[in-house]
């Protein structure tokens, strides 16, 4: 009867090969078995052939799919081919079941899961068949592989004994496949505020091995499966669940599981229109913590994001705006970080102390992640985020191994590993807000932003924008921020009594009232499919007008370093960041092009930070090596001349230059005494000078 059954099935199949399938099959037979492997079916064509018989295969995939690959057999091809070893792979099933929805009821059936590739193993041989010669009579035993663990011949099909036998691995009757295994992770963009991603491994085989890796957002079909793997050593009645694969594809869509629908996006519109609309958005940012106006609209223009450009020779620059947030502690930079998880679609946050083996970057582990102790790829951070934004804290004490590959990071947007025979580059095409505090706890601004930070200038200098956050007591701003803080907390404090207190007096309305100054003005749900929406539908190109605008602040910005003792005020990197922001401004407005006022509101930013970070405190001229370089020009020009004061001065003492006398003349060139004496400590610590003998230099 079962026979019959699957007979059925068979011929149902045959049926729907002939009738939707025949060109895609006949590419199949020419291209088989070097080229291609796998007859892809979209189930929706399926349906639409028979939907019972659609919906069938869906609750019982295993039968379906193998008389489906019987009926490929079976095909009645124009040339001389055999599919005999070919697969069927179904893909694009109605709908997607969430990770962390899966269930007991849901094992045996063909689910599709869609995620962020977390870890992938290599791809390893796995036997199917195993052929055994007997050592006694010579005779070959053939024994058909199934899950679990290696089976040997009970006994010899010739002589009937029990051995012993000779494993044949390169006998033309062993059979291996490739085999591969990947944990897939939910996508950051479908997940609550807070909530734990949950994740599920995916065993794959053959011609879907290698195809994806660490990082990718993926669409994977599989069926779902117990893990029997430990069931002999293990009495546990509970096991794991995996997904045997039968299909996965890389998405390259932002944001695929955001749904927006028609009435959100109708708002979305409407407030697109409003005047006051980056007043909203910036209002809408951390309410709770007060002022940095400026840095929040920098923040807000960093979510929707620049255009990223390809070139039509392969060539690709980044429209992501990377911010660096330094400055004093308790000023709000974690808690605007982890407002900004919240709101943006696709988002992960760390810290730079707190991250994991894989850190901020990536990294090769060696683990149980597979079968037995092996070496298999983990994404990081930035991988995680891929087309969306890295939260990182404390950027400054992240671990050494990280920071050489955060240069690639931020400016090439990939991550090269080459470790434990592993050679891979991934994907981190995100943004980056970072915040770090200087090392001496406040920053000093007569000091430049690498002489405070634990960060080299190259990394320093791959940010788009830098915001100083600094707390300087001033009684009107003071006031105002002491109101913003006791609102805050009142209206905190009405809440948890109305919610927790039984008898309580407090009306909903005195709550409401109370939380006004706090509310955001958008709703955070809503700005995050706002922002979502934006990117995957606005791609906006420059007005002649705003390019003029650009180049002319450029141009004179840079007219200004022509002289010849004068410092180079900026780099071309600040224009590429000008146009990124110019790009995000027209974005928030869902308008197809740059402006004027967009252009403007970009150099308003631009101008704001290089006043606060790219300007030589003591002559008050900008200067792009402040950031470049960790050096201002000024402070070059003092070390060149302190290092030629004490190779003069040196060869006049036998015991070396007196440190009193390289000071003495240093006055005489005009130059501070306290400066001089600052400048000869650095090189100590550099260890370009040293000290013979007590208050003695010598250059190395």
């Amino acid at each position: 009867m079962a026979q019959a059954r699957d007979q059925e099935l068979v011929d149902r199949f045959e049926t729907f090969l002939r009738r939707t399938e025949s060109e895609a099959i006949a590419d199949l037979a020419r291209q088989y078995p070097r080229e291609q492997k796998s007859l892809d079916i979209d189930w929706e064509e399926l349906f639409r052939f028979d939907p019972d018989f659609a919906d069938d295969l869906l609750a019982s995939p295993r039968r379906f799919m193998d008389a489906a690959e019987e009926a490929l057999r079976l095909y009645d091809l124009p040339v001389d081919v055999t599919l005999a070893d070919a697969h069927v792979r179904i893909h694009n099933l109605p709908e997607a079941t969430e990770i962390r929805e899966i269930r007991s009821d849901d094992l045996g059936t063909l689910l599709s899961v869609q995620g962020i590739v977390r870890k992938a193993t290599s791809v390893k041989p796995k036997i199917e068949q195993a052929a055994f010669e007997c050592l006694r009579c010579g005779t070959i035993t053939v024994v058909p592989q199934a899950d679990g663990s290696f089976q040997d011949p009970y006994q010899c099909d010739g002589c009937e004994r029990e051995g012993p036998f000779q494993f044949l691995t390169d006998s033309n009757q062993t059979e291996f496949i490739d085999s591969q295994k990947l944990r897939i992770q939910e996508s950051p963009e479908g997940l609550g505020g807070g909530e734990t991603p949950e994740s599920i491994d995916m065993h794959v085989e053959d011609d879907i091995t290698g195809e994806v890796s660490p990082g990718d957002h993926v669409t994977a079909t599989g069926i779902l499966r117990l893990d029997e793997s430990d069931i002999d050593q293990s009495d546990s009645r509970v096991f794991d669940m995996y997904l045997e694969g039968v299909s996965i594809e890389v998405e390259d869509e932002e944001f695929e599981e955001m749904e927006i629908d028609e009435a959100e996006k109708e708002e979305i519109i409407r407030l697109s229109e409003r005047d006051d609309i980056y007043e909203q958005i910036i209002d809408s940012i951390a309410p709770t913590i007060y002022g940095f106006e400026v840095a929040k609209l920098a923040i807000a223009l960093q979510l929707f994001s620049g255009v990223t450009k390809h070139l039509p020779d392969g060539a690709r620059i980044r429209g992501d705006v990377h911010i660096l947030l330094v400055g004093d502690p308790g000023t709000g930079k974690s808690q605007l970080l982890q407002y900004i998880r919240h709101i943006a679609p696709r988002s992960v946050y760390t810290s730079g102390k707190g991250s994991s083996t894989a850190g901020l970057t990536a990294a090769a582990v060696r683990d149980d992640f597979g079968d037995g102790q092996q070496w298999s790829l983990e994404a990081g951070a930035l991988v995680l985020a891929d087309k969306g934004i890295a939260a990182v804290d404390e950027l400054d004490k992240m671990a050494p191994d990280d920071r050489s590959a955060m240069h690639e990071a931020l400016e090439q947007q990939s991550i090269s590993i080459s470790k434990a025979g592993i050679n891979a580059t991934l994907k981190s095409r995100c943004a980056l807000l970072g915040a770090a505090n200087p090392e001496l706890g406040r920053f000093d601004r007569y000091e430049t932003p690498a002489e405070q930070i634990d960060l080299e200038p190259a990394l320093i200098s791959r940010f788009d924008l830098i915001f100083t956050v600094t707390d300087q007591p001033d009684e009107e701003k003071d006031a105002n921020l002491a109101e913003h803080i006791l609102r805050t907390n009142y209206a905190g404090e009405l809440n948890t009594h109305r919610s927790r207190v039984t008898a309580s007096s407090i009306t909903a309305e005195q709550v409401d009232d109370a939380s006004q100054s706090v509310a955001p003005a958008i709703d955070p749900d809503i700005l995050r499919k706002y922002v979502a929406y934006a990117r995957s539908t606005c791609f906006p190109t420059m007005t002649e007008e705003a390019e003029e605008r650009i180049r002319e602040f450029y141009v004179n910005l840079r007219s200004q370093g022509t002289g010849e003792d004068s410092p180079v005020p900026v780099t071309a990197r600040k224009l590429e960041a000008i146009v990124r922001l110019a790009e995000a401004s027209a974005r928030v407005r869902l308008s197809d092009t740059v402006e004027m006022e967009d252009a403007d509101r970009a150099l308003e930013i631009v101008e704001t930070t290089l006043k606060e970070i790219g300007m030589d405190p003591e002559t008050g001229q900008y200067d792009a090596d402040v950031i470049e370089t960790g050096r201002s020009k000024s402070q070059r020009d003092r070390i060149r001349s302190i290092r030629q004061l004490i190779a003069d001065i040196e060869t006049e003492f036998d015991e070396g230059a007196p440190i009193e006398e390289v000071l003495a003349r240093a006055e005489e060139i005009d130059m501070d005494r306290e400066k001089a004496e600052h400048e000869i400590e650095k090189l100590k610590k550099q260890g370009e000078v040293y000290e013979p003998t007590t208050d003695h230099l010598r250059t190395t």
